[in-house]
């Protein structure tokens, strides 16, 4: 990007660069200011880390090592931080490419963190993300590179589940970053050809809320509107062909499933190869969902083992019921992991957190005392501390631990090191090019 953006240059006062930023004190920052930074280091989040007058700046579209004219998205007076945009390029870094996407950019669609950077490049960030979370929440110094996915070659038309956003206008689109306003979109380049091939994104979804778009692995793709999630949803196949496991699972078209093709399979994969299960073992598959590892290890542990799977949400249970009845050693419980355990649940804050009822706190009794294995999958916010207190007196020979961010996975690695694991191993997965997120897989024995 070449020349000055917009509002450059409409206050008073200057920081050092020509562009003025108003009299105020030194440092501080408005929405619309433009700065001159030097880029910093890769950030969790998608952004990176830059300073201005000793204020930190969250800088979006940009890469470690560029000099750029950032704009300010987000400030607020006396916070130590903001959040800009990359709008100018003033040093590029070798690693940047022209995005291939007309929508990835400032103010444009918000799903994307990546577009700029080439695609080896973007998993070296992702793994420098990983490394230094470990060594700030865990302490510990981690050597873990990020894997590309099988199947996946330019980092595009991978992603087989889609939600739409749809505007005031009835238009399908995809949102801003950190903001409900809709953009109107014709194409999504990471999506999946049978996600765009339903045309979801020229119709008219006028009253709905959101349209959901599902392309399986087998069968047709599923076009779901989403005006209040008061409907019969329908129910899709997903079929697993990884080398130590093969199977085939019914999974609502609106429930949760990995949505790189390839990321199921190669996770069951990793896990079990970490776990190395035995016959007449006993496993626990917590956070289970539809039954994936669940179903993987029940045939791996054989008749004479057994395998418990926990899960919450009703329509992955009810899923799960038709996907794990052919192993009759595997018993699954509908319940919070929390609860199951017998813990707290983690305090709510913001709006509706007050007057919370007092739970009573029991262990649910189907739930095993000990264990051989556990695989942990849980959602972004991580396991916590109690359900990984009550993990560890189960007294596992091995746990494998599936994370989609890496800051909850080091959190809650470090409260295993305290009660008495170690970290054997750590993989990382590349399953959302052009985004930031990774998945990891870290192992944990006695």
């Amino acid at each position: 990007m070449t020349g000055s953006p917009p509002g450059a240059g409409s206050h008073r006062g200057t920081d050092g660069t020509g562009d003025r930023v108003g009299e105020r004190s030194v440092g501080e920052l408005s929405v619309g200011d433009v700065v001159e930074v030097e880029v910093g280091p890769v950030a969790h989040g998608g952004f990176c880390i830059a300073r201005y007058e000793g204020r930190v700046v969250f800088l979006r579209h940009a890469l470690p090592g560029e000099r750029v004219r950032a704009r300010v998205t987000e400030a607020k007076p006396g916070q130590r931080f903001v959040r800009a945009d990359a709008v100018e390029v003033v040093e590029a870094s070798e690693h940047r490419v022209t995005a291939p996407c007309p929508y990835a950019g400032p103010g444009l669609c918000g799903g994307c963190d990546f577009q700029h950077v080439e695609v080896g490049h973007q998993r070296e960030l992702k793994a420098a993300v990983v490394r230094e979370q470990f060594s700030r929440l865990a302490h510990l110094e981690v050597a873990v590179a990020v894997e590309p996915v099988p199947g996946d070659h330019d980092g595009l038309g991978w992603r087989t589940r889609v939600e739409f956003a749809v505007d005031e206008a009835g238009r399908a689109g995809l949102r801003q970053h950190r903001s409900h306003d809709v953009v109107p979109v014709d194409t999504c380049l990471i999506a999946d050809e049978r996600v765009l091939a339903t045309g979801v994104l020229h119709g008219h979804w006028d009253g709905e809320q959101a349209v959901d778009v599902v392309a399986p692995s087998t069968g047709e793709a599923v076009v779901v509107p989403v005006p209040s999630g008061e409907q019969d949803v329908p129910t899709v196949v997903e079929h697993v062909a990884a080398q130590r496991f093969a199977g085939d699972f019914q999974v609502s078209a609106r429930g949760f499933w990995q949505v790189h093709p390839g990321a199921a399979a190669t996770f069951v994969d990793t896990v079990l190869e970490v776990l190395a299960p035995r016959e007449g073992e006993t496993a626990l598959d917590l956070y289970s969902g539809v039954g994936l590892f669940a179903a993987a290890l029940a045939e791996a542990v054989g008749p004479g083992g057994k395998v418990v799977a926990v899960e919450s949400d009703a329509d992955a249970v009810a899923s799960a019921a038709a996907n794990l009845a052919a192993y009759p050693s595997v018993l699954a419980l509908r319940a919070r992991v929390d609860d199951a355990f017998g813990v707290a649940r983690p305090k709510r804050s913001g709006p509706g957190s007050r007057g919370q009822r007092s739970r009573k706190l029991r262990r649910h009794p189907l739930l095993p005392l000990r264990a051989d294995l556990v695989v942990l999958d849980p959602p972004r916010t991580g396991a916590g501390k109690d359900v990984v207190a009550q993990v560890a007196a189960l007294e596992p020979r091995a746990i494998a631990y599936v994370a989609c961010d890496p800051a909850a996975l080091a959190r809650d690695a470090a409260w295993l090191l305290e009660a008495g694991y170690r970290l054997e191993g750590l993989h990382a997965f590349d399953a959302f090019p052009m985004t930031h997120h990774v998945e990891c897989v870290a192992v944990f024995g006695r």
